[in-house]
């Protein structure tokens, strides 16, 4: 049997862990640069706010006292996470992580018949240890298990614990009473063509024919149809392919067309990029960079300039990276424009086991590569053990403006000495 263990709000979860004056309060966690809502508390969806509404749209709210919107914190719930998972690792032989706050737990060699009880105790344990009420949905397979997570969740009678049995009598009523829309993997164009062929809910998906599924769309969504029916066939593995290019950018938090501010943030974002590239074990061959200024000032210069840069050779080296980068920015930078956002692509990614060379392109000494490999390396480890940005190439500059704007962050109370809690005897 597989579990979903799935933090409930659990943005504002992590926050009320330290700040449990927010219990019972409307709280929303804001998008970087304190854009729009992402994470909302059942108190704040009860009040009709959508996902996604702009900050701005809610500030009378705001001074009203009726919601608290805070800036995101990530650092606080990356660290949250790890809590919840450390957990979970104590009372499962398998614990793999989904999302920030998704788990699926392996519950091989359990008693069904006392599955329940151990879920309930794992649930009341999370809780107790870190703070963050979870649901939890057990089933045979990934895509049950999200759906059983999902009732656990939207169902009081369950009381946060939902265990199917695949022909079971409340699985079919499930199913049946579950729209296309909330099915693992199942978007709304899929949606669409299904309802075309008379397909409407997760109980007509489960009983329609594998084959014709997949002669008509695709062997993912024969998976699905047989992971409801109880057969496994969808793994972690499955999610985990290389991808073909890393864009790592973001918003500046205020307009800027200063040269040497937009230079930090690109090298900023190709560091990022580098360690994402190293971590998938790729190598790029080229550096895209870009820069966007504002399309709703139109009382501003528009400019919106790109350039592709490509590397000497394959790389994962983060000073080859951001050498290209630099070429890039300063090839397309004009200095009468404010931008507003920059970033940085790597494309024609390889495999670093696989890479093979043109006969343009030019090999590295084997000296050289074994340095570069072993600096890498070290300061991938040392940014592990000692947090992100203890070792990189170059300093930001405190309070630049390419820095997130994030007014109403809560500290960080787990993760910095200068911001842990203070108690005060009296």
């Amino acid at each position: 049997m597989i579990g979903l263990v799935d933090c409930n709000n659990f943005y504002a979860s992590c926050e009320r862990a330290f700040q449990p004056h927010l219990n019972g309060v409307p709280v929303g966690v804001l998008s970087n640069n304190d854009g729009c809502v992402i994470a909302r508390s059942n108190e704040l969806k009860a009040l009709g706010i959508e996902m996604g509404t702009p900050a701005f749209e809610l500030q009378h709210l705001v001074r009203q006292k009726r919601i608290v919107l805070l800036s995101s914190n990530y650092e606080l719930y990356g660290d949250f996470s790890a809590r919840v998972q450390s957990v979970l690792e104590e009372f499962a032989p398998q614990v793999e992580r989904y999302s920030i706050d998704e788990m699926f737990v392996r519950f091989d060699g359990f008693d069904t018949a006392t599955l329940t009880d151990h879920c309930r105790t794992l649930r009341w344990q999370v809780e107790r240890y870190t703070g963050i009420p979870v649901s939890i949905g057990v089933a045979s397979t990934r895509t049950l298990s999200k759906l059983a997570n999902r009732a656990a969740k939207k169902i009081p009678a369950y009381g946060g614990v939902c265990v199917l049995d695949k022909d079971g009598p409340a699985t079919k009523g499930l199913l049946q009473r579950i729209e296309l829309g909330d099915i693992w993997g199942v978007g709304r164009r899929l949606v669409e063509r299904l309802n075309l062929m008379g397909i409407r809910s997760a109980w007509e998906l489960r009983n329609a024919e594998p084959k014709q599924i997949r002669r008509r769309f695709s062997v993912t969504l024969e998976r699905t149809v047989l992971e409801l029916r109880g057969i496994p066939c969808i793994e972690m593995n499955d999610f985990d392919e290389p991808r073909q290019r890393i864009m790592t950018s973001r918003s500046f938090g205020k307009l800027t067309g200063d040269y040497g501010e937009i230079h930090e943030a690109i090298r900023q974002h190709g560091q990022r990029g580098a360690e994402k590239l190293r971590q998938q074990g790729s190598l790029a061959r080229a550096v895209l960079v870009f820069l966007k200024t504002n399309p709703y000032r139109p009382d501003l210069a528009q400019y919106s300039p790109s350039l592709i840069v490509e590397l000497e050779r394959p790389s994962d080296d983060s000073r080859a990276i951001l050498h290209a980068a630099s070429q890039a920015l300063q090839r397309i930078y004009r200095p009468r424009y404010a931008f507003m956002k920059g970033g940085v692509m790597l494309l024609d990614l390889i495999d670093t086991d696989r890479q093979q060379l043109s006969l343009l392109d030019k090999p590295q000494n084997a000296d050289e590569r074994a340095r570069s490999e072993k600096l890498m390396a070290t300061m991938d480890e040392l940014n592990r053990k000692m947090g992100r940005g203890a070792v990189s190439l170059g300093v930001p500059t405190p309070g630049a403006a390419w820095h997130l704007r994030c007014a109403n962050r809560s500290p960080r109370w787990t993760t910095r000495w200068e911001e842990i809690p203070k108690v005060r005897a009296l």
